[in-house]
């Protein structure tokens, strides 16, 4: 179409110079030619001008309008440069939801270039690795990361796996950390956090251990014993009846220690917790009776103040986790010590409190008093019977009535559990 046109003007123009000189003189329609030449010339040149002009500066919006021919090439370019222009945006946002999902990532992300220096990073990339996008960029990994651990995996160029990485700021943290090739020069950097999970395989590998620890003794005992009345069979009854009772005692604490590990378990699975009005202040006149019957008249036991609010929650497991803090405080407070029990306000909250003037707790072991058999005193907490769960029991049990427990100790002075439940439990 354009060349046509193009044609069909110049053919025009010469038919008309071709007319005016056989109609007056050949002079005056060469000239006649020449003037046309002449305008379309400058309307050539003036149109290549205002081209060159906006392509310094090309923009959508200032594409130059004309007519006849160069209209179309202008509608042409303009509709050329919409479209790249579509596509640019389309592009961008691309690219920013890509690095929008990249930051929202819980996972560190690192883009590094050949020689394994950082082009860009994500904000949990920055927390694990203690990288600052702006005046990190450019740096090669290894000066930021000096990790013994990352530089021989760097070197090994091994990545089919991860690579564990354990620091220290600015707390402890275990990091997986693996190098991703994407393309010919570039890497990516992944790392996730995995100290919760390291923590939950240490306390596994303890458990288990824990529980064979405790185990073996009492299986040991028994099978000792049973041996030794296979072996003697003409043993005296007095030897026998002292074997079978320390047998009876061992197979006792083995299902004590079942029974805590099944209850925590139960615990532990998220069982629906069948919420009822329990009657603290009768919950707590039994639990000083139980504590009497256990400490046999060798402490003084009493109730130091008891409120009227009532609870709502779980009888059973209240009664067990509450009752576990008043018998720990029997077992461990020597002969002739005293024991308080109180269900009293604090503040605005309600506080089920055990007091004891007992053997009291290091300052470094009592954060550390709700985990599975962790014991102060192993010996002392296998000759009072023990299982080394209890604490962990109650965690559980508190934790499900959305209860928080405080402890403060003194060795030597004494004990005091305090049992804070939130304001939306309490019944006046």
């Amino acid at each position: 179409m354009f060349w046509l046109r193009s044609f069909l003007f110049y053919s025009i123009v010469a038919l008309i110079a071709l007319f005016i000189g056989a109609m007056s003189n050949a002079t005056i329609g060469f000239i006649f030619a020449l003037a046309m030449l002449a305008m379309a010339t400058t309307y050539h040149l003036i149109n290549l001008n205002r081209l060159n002009t906006w392509l310094k500066h090309p923009n959508m919006d200032t594409v130059p309008g004309s007519f006849m021919l160069w209209q179309d090439v202008f509608d042409q370019l303009y509709e050329q440069v919409r479209t790249q222009k579509k596509s640019k945006d389309r592009l961008a946002n691309t690219l920013d939801r890509f690095l929008s999902a990249a930051e929202a990532l819980p996972d560190g992300v690192v883009i590094l270039d050949e020689f394994d220096r950082i082009e860009w990073c994500n904000p949990a990339s920055q927390i694990h690795l203690g990288l600052n996008r702006k005046t990190d960029s450019g740096q090669q990994i290894t000066n930021l990361l000096r990790h013994p651990a990352l530089r021989e995996y760097l070197k090994e160029q091994d990545f089919s796996h991860p690579v564990t990485l354990r620091t220290m700021r600015p707390q402890e943290q275990v990091l997986s950390v693996q190098m991703v090739p994407f393309d010919s020069t570039r890497k990516l950097l992944l790392s996730r956090d995995i100290t919760q999970l390291d923590r939950v395989q240490t306390v596994h590998r303890d458990f288990v251990a824990n529980v064979s620890h405790e185990l073996r003794t009492p299986l040991t005992v028994v099978g000792g014993f049973i041996e030794t009345m296979i072996d003697m069979p003409g043993i005296d009854q007095k030897t026998r009846e002292q074997h079978m009772q320390l047998m009876y005692e061992q197979t006792q604490r083995m299902q004590r220690l079942v029974d805590d590990l099944l209850t925590l378990s139960r615990l532990e699975n998220g069982q629906q917790l069948k919420e009822e009005e329990v009657d603290i202040p009768q919950l707590l006149q039994l639990l000083r009776i139980e504590a009497e019957g256990l400490s046999q008249g060798r402490h003084s036991i009493s109730i130091a103040a008891i409120d009227r609010q009532r609870l709502i929650g779980n009888h059973d497991e209240l009664h067990s986790a509450l009752g576990n803090l008043v018998s720990n405080a029997v077992r461990y407070t020597p002969a002739g010590g005293k024991i308080s029990l109180a269900w009293q306000m604090r503040g605005d909250e309600v506080c089920f409190i055990v007091k004891d003037t007992g053997i009291g707790i290091a300052p470094e072991h009592v954060p550390r008093l709700t985990e599975r058999f962790y014991r102060v005193d192993r010996g002392r907490s296998r000759n009072t019977g023990g299982t080394g769960l209890g604490l962990a029991i109650v965690k559980h049990i508190l934790h499900r009535h959305q209860a928080i427990m405080a402890v403060e100790s003194r060795l030597g002075e004494g004990t005091e559990f305090a049992v804070k439940f939130p304001a939306p439990r309490i019944l006046e």
